[in-house]
């Protein structure tokens, strides 16, 4: 794994593209590998991280001071802790995704030609994959494991206030590819805090295939404008819940407080309520109370607030916002179509659901938002690789071109034609 922790400026663009070289060339040996040879690779890192705890709780907590001697928020040092448990955690991710089904191979679709021959798809590896990634040290551990079982080589970029903690994880990586037999450039760390790397490794399209940004929306913004290789990302979790003149009363609140509670600083947490105007004498009191009581903000329409007198005034920013903290915009529609327009022009595409007992309403709503995952009758949180059964997830796409939603090993393959013929020409 190359080390540049301390490269003079003028030799950081050729040690990029070194890593790139590196890369490249591993990805042609990851693409060969069969499935035994990658699931005791990632047994073996897993093995290692827990051999390493020690180290890597030290390596942690250098990281966890400086961050605090830089005055970084509360929440900001929670993303950046490692403890025991998530130390195991992060050992039993990587032995669920080796137990994961491998996708690289996989012929679908074949089928016979007039001419004779046979054709379908194979799904393939994408080649070499950059994560470009903030304080959260678990995403190393994560994101090559999933990248390697798909049979990607990857590149990760780290953020600097995680620099040590990321530098020991990758030694357990290191040490699972060796165990294994696999070339150890599979999986490398950018391991310089210079910034300049990550606009090297975005335009590097001679060895980059794809670039997928997991972070703030200041850093998924940045990929998203330099890059010049393509991008898996979302930048906004503007996500609704849309709640129809048919829909069960019960249903609607249990839904609409899951949705916004069960955790706030989600990308697939609703930040705006749409109530239809039917249903909101019934339901809109009952979802006030159980948000006051939870200390969630109230942000809603003329509408909403004849009802919820104690909601602020929704301004137009609010219909825009991912708030990811307890406050929700609530607004009051007057029809299906209406709540769609609404989501149409606010929503990023990313979750939305209806709780309706309609059902050629829930086809509408189906089929008309444009969204990665649309839902009936189910709380947005279950947007997410693990309840989609996908195993994990390297992140949430709002891509129309490859991949969208939840996305796993599949996620990170894609498919080539193939040609099975017995002497045919044409």
């Amino acid at each position: 794994m190359n080390d540049l922790r301390t490269p003079p400026a003028a030799d950081l663009a050729a040690a990029m593209r070194a890593l790139g070289e590196a890369a490249r060339a591993a990805s042609r040996a990851l693409a060969r590998a069969d499935t035994a040879s990658k699931n005791r690779a990632l047994d073996a890192m897993a093995a290692a991280i827990r051999r390493d705890e020690s180290v890597l709780l030290a390596a942690n907590a250098a990281d966890v001071a400086a961050a605090r001697h830089a005055g970084r928020d509360a929440a900001f040092v929670d993303r950046l802790t490692l403890t025991p448990k998530t130390i195991e955690a992060m050992a039993r991710g990587l032995e669920e995704i080796a137990a994961l089904p491998d996708p690289v191979g996989e012929i679908s679709e074949l089928r016979y030609r007039p001419s004779g021959i046979q054709v379908g798809m194979m799904r393939v590896p994408l080649g070499v994959i950059a994560i470009v990634y903030e304080s959260r040290p678990n995403v190393t551990a994560d994101a090559a494991a999933l990248c390697l079982k798909a049979g990607n080589a990857t590149i990760l970029r780290g953020g600097s206030e995680a620099l040590a903690s990321n530098r020991a994880i990758a030694s357990c990586v290191r040490d699972g590819l060796r165990v294994a037999g696999l070339p150890e450039d599979a999986v490398q760390l950018v391991d310089t805090a210079d910034r300049a790397a990550v606009g090297m490794l975005l335009a590097d399209e001679a060895h980059i295939d794809v670039v997928v940004p997991r972070g703030g929306k200041s850093l998924i913004g940045r990929v998203t404008r330099e890059a010049k290789v393509p991008v898996i990302k979302h930048l906004d979790g503007v996500c609704h819940v849309y709640v129809d003149a048919s829909a069960d009363a019960d249903q609607a609140v249990a839904i609409a407080d899951n949705a916004k509670t069960q955790r706030y600083s989600t990308c697939n947490t609703m930040e705006t309520l749409l109530v239809h105007a039917e249903a909101a004498e019934a339901v809109l009191p009952r979802i006030a109370a159980i948000y006051a009581s939870k200390g969630v903000e109230m942000r809603g329409d003329e509408r909403a607030r004849a009802l919820v007198p104690a909601m602020a005034v929704a301004t137009e920013d609010d219909w825009r916002a991912e708030y990811l903290a307890p406050i929700v915009a609530i607004g009051v529609v007057g029809s299906l179509d209406e709540a769609i327009d609404h989501i149409a022009r606010y929503g990023s595409q990313h979750t939305d659901a209806i709780v309706t007992r309609d059902h050629a309403n829930a086809m509408r709503f189906l089929r008309e938002v444009d969204s990665s995952s649309v839902m009936v009758n189910a709380s947005t949180r279950f947007a997410d690789g693990y309840e989609y059964g996908l195993g994990a997830e390297i992140g949430i796409s709002t891509n129309k071109l490859h991949a969208r939603g939840p996305v796993g090993l599949e996620g990170l393959t894609c498919r080539k034609w193939i040609v099975l013929g017995s002497g045919q020409v044409r």
